[in-house]
Order: structure tokens, then sequence, then C-alpha cells
């Protein structure tokens, strides 16, 4: 599954919210056997995540309820054949120019085709 959403307040844009994000995470993506890749770009949030259904339909109504992003937009959710992400929660460096390989210049506005191509720009990086 992909999405997309709007962050609230400071969320991604301090070290110490990223940070927080990062280890809840973790913790929780270990706990569920879920593997993930985050963004923050300007306010904004992409974050794919891999595992079995039952747990992305927890890990989903979890994100709904969160005061730090707002907006959600589903972008894709459709079963793999296998899992292309190796950590529980891996944060994309340098979003901005990952963007602009695609020719995206804002998050607000992805298409679930852009977020496949930044997720396969991810994986070959």
């Amino acid at each position: 599954m992909i999405y997309a959403s709007e962050a609230v307040g400071v969320t991604g844009a301090s070290t110490l919210s990223v940070a927080q994000i990062l280890g809840e995470s973790e913790r929780n993506n270990r706990r569920d056997d879920l593997t993930s890749c985050v963004m923050f770009h300007e306010g904004h949030i992409l974050q794919a995540i891999e595992g079995a259904r039952v747990d992305i339909d927890r890990l989903v109504r979890r994100l709904l309820a969160d005061p730090r992003h707002t907006g959600l937009r589903i972008l894709s959710d459709s079963p793999i054949p296998r899992r292309r992400l190796d950590d529980p929660i891996f944060l994309c460096p340098d979003a901005a120019a990952l963007l602009a390989k695609v020719g995206v210049v804002c998050l607000s506005r992805v298409t679930a085709n852009e977020a496949e191509a930044l997720l396969d720009l991810r994986q070959a990086a």
C-alpha cells in the first residue's frame, strides 16, 4: 500500500519529529512484520508499506486516527508477488532529488504511478 498525506504542525519538519516517527514505526512494524519506507517533503508525507493484509489494515486504522497528519489518500493498494522493501522503516534521503527525477514538484499531487516510480528509484539506489 502507498499513501500520501499532509503533515500537521512540525511533523516531518524537525529532526526530533522524524526521529520519533521512525522509532515508533520501527517498533510497530517489527511487531507486525511490516516493511516500509517514508518520505517527508515540504509538509507532505509519502509512505509505502508492505505486509499481510490484516496488518496493513490495522496500520491504516491507526494512521487515520493519528493527529500528526491529515488528508490521507491511498494511492496504491494491491497484492504484490514479493516484498520490495527490506527494512521495518526506511527514511528516503534527499526527497527533493528523488521527486525531481520523476518530475513531481509536490507530494500533494503525486499519483499512484509517480509513487511507484519513486519506490523503484529508492530500490535502485
